[in-house]
């Protein structure tokens, strides 16, 4: 735990230049990583960040045994491995299309996408979350714009057969200021249920209308995140000046409705450590949270280059450890485990130690 945490914070030099081609740049979710498996969990490492250029941690090159030492100035302070290339990235679509175009793997067993590879507001800085980085994938060429729901079902049918995927997270870019993305989830979902019986989390901003949480169950998602990213109005307008449009309350209030229809903890939401809020505003919204029964998804920022956040210092793992382990002990006595989420960010757990601290 304690070693995720540091990597996590600091990031993670490669003494193998090859390793990096399998690592994400750009994109949405957690860019600008690579999947390691420390200690028998698989978690999301920054390996292409500024941070982590000059981080004290460097992976040697792999052994005989595909396993590779973790040095800190020159002392060896674990083990790691690296997961292997997905089988299904060797295919394409029947119009063409490379798999790994349409989705990813992420962690270990876990199928993400993003279905909308551009947002309303990815355009005007004024209004873009200053964190975020949907365009780059796509204008570097490493994904399409719109994935279909056919392109989605056949992709997904194959990683769960070649690669033994456990579940799947969809996202999307913001197309609109309505339904802000759950028609495209419906869409998405039906497709991929109709090739193959995989859990799915869809990830949106909460819709205008609370019948959009019925709609996407009925249409296949299993569990539910709308992401907060930071907790105070200040932060917020200052970090997703566009996306703070829509108040913390209308979170709260669709919170409150989504959890009626998908179940207690089987809603979440992703809040960013470091970008400014405190402690207490963290803990205090995560207690929210678990009350109205939404699983509040603690992660360390980490900076995406060609943001422009690409500065911003991620937390310490000192930093991270004095907020994840009261909220432990917040998700215990309410019985609340990120385990017994059926399918999402939460569940996968690779972008935070948070689950370290549960089972500690």
């Amino acid at each position: 735990m304690e070693l995720i945490s540091e990597l996590q914070s600091l990031g993670l030099r490669l003494d193998d230049p090859t390793a990096g081609a399998q690592s994400r740049r750009g994109g949405a979710g957690p860019s600008d990583h690579k999947a390691v498996t420390v200690d028998g969990h698989t978690v999301m490492i920054p390996v292409h960040t500024a941070g982590s250029w000059s981080s004290p941690y460097v992976a040697t090159q792999p052994g005989a045994d595909g396993a590779s030492r973790i040095l800190r100035d020159g002392v060896e302070v674990g083990v790691v491995s690296f997961p292997r290339q997905p089988r299904f990235y060797k295919m394409q679509t029947f119009d063409g299309i490379p798999y790994g175009k349409i989705a990813t793997l992420h962690g270990a067993d876990v199928l993400a996408t993003t279905i909308l590879q551009s947002c309303i507001r990815y355009e005007s800085r004024r209004k873009s979350c200053q964190f975020c980085a949907i365009g780059q994938s796509l204008a570097a060429g490493r994904t399409i714009l719109r994935k279909t729901p056919e392109q989605l079902g056949e992709v997904a049918r194959a990683a769960v057969l070649l690669d033994g995927v456990k579940h799947m997270v969809m996202t999307t870019g913001t197309p609109n200021a309505t339904d802000r993305g759950a028609q495209i989830l419906c869409e998405s979902a039906f497709g991929v249920k109709s090739a193959v019986n995989l859990p799915i989390q869809g990830q949106c901003e909460p819709p205008d209308d609370d019948a959009w949480f019925r709609r996407m169950h009925d249409a296949g998602i299993d569990t539910l995140g709308m992401h907060l990213e930071a907790v105070t109005p200040e932060v917020r307008k200052r970090i997703m000046p566009g996306k703070a449009s829509v108040p913390v309350e209308r979170y709260m209030d669709a919170f409150a409705a989504a959890v009626e229809v998908f179940g207690r903890g089987q809603v979440s939401t992703y809040i960013l450590a470091g970008l400014g809020d405190s402690d207490d505003a963290i803990l205090g919204m995560s207690e929210r949270l678990i009350a109205l029964g939404v699983y509040p998804f603690v992660v360390p920022f980490v900076p995406i280059s060609g943001t422009p956040l690409e500065d911003h210092p991620s937390p310490d793992a000192a930093a991270m450890r004095r907020l994840l382990s009261p909220l432990a002990g917040m998700l215990e006595a309410a019985g609340m485990r990120s385990g017994d989420a059926k399918a999402g960010c939460g569940k996968c757990g690779a972008c935070s130690s948070l689950s370290s601290f549960e089972r500690k």
